[in-house]
């Protein structure tokens, strides 16, 4: 069997951290050489977390419809170092990453919405084929 190698970061180090449903660049704080997890502070975001019940992606009609904010700027987080990889580049500031986090969240989220409305449509226009 072969062994994996496990990315473990050296304190300051940029990652790029997946935390729930949101993906973030942080600087790692700590970084325990005993423990399986890194303390990283968040200093952008590069996917904003989704909104509603995980284990009923895409339904409206749950008991529970979650929010999900972002992690705040500066906010820590223990990342397990499987959800760690290191990060090149220019980290954007914090309000500007969020701006284009939430955006994209919102053109994804309008996207499927018209998906949906236009499948609504094909099928109301079969329905009316079929004639059923």
């Amino acid at each position: 069997m072969q062994q994996q190698h496990k990315f473990i970061p050296e304190i300051g180090s940029l990652v790029a951290v997946r935390y729930k449903t949101g993906e973030y660049i942080g600087e790692v704080m700590e970084a325990a050489g005993g423990s399986p997890r890194a303390l990283v502070k968040v200093l952008a975001v590069l996917k904003h977390p989704e909104q509603g019940d995980l284990h009923n992606p895409q339904n409206p009609d749950v008991p529970m419809f979650h929010e999900r904010r972002a992690l705040s700027y500066t906010e820590k987080a223990n990342i397990p170092y499987g959800d760690l990889v290191p990060y090149k580049g220019e980290v954007p500031s914090y309000p500007d990453s969020l701006k284009e986090a939430l955006e994209n969240e919102l053109a994804a989220l309008d996207r499927l919405k018209r998906w949906a409305e236009r499948g609504l449509e094909q099928l109301a226009q079969l329905q009316r084929e079929y004639k059923i």
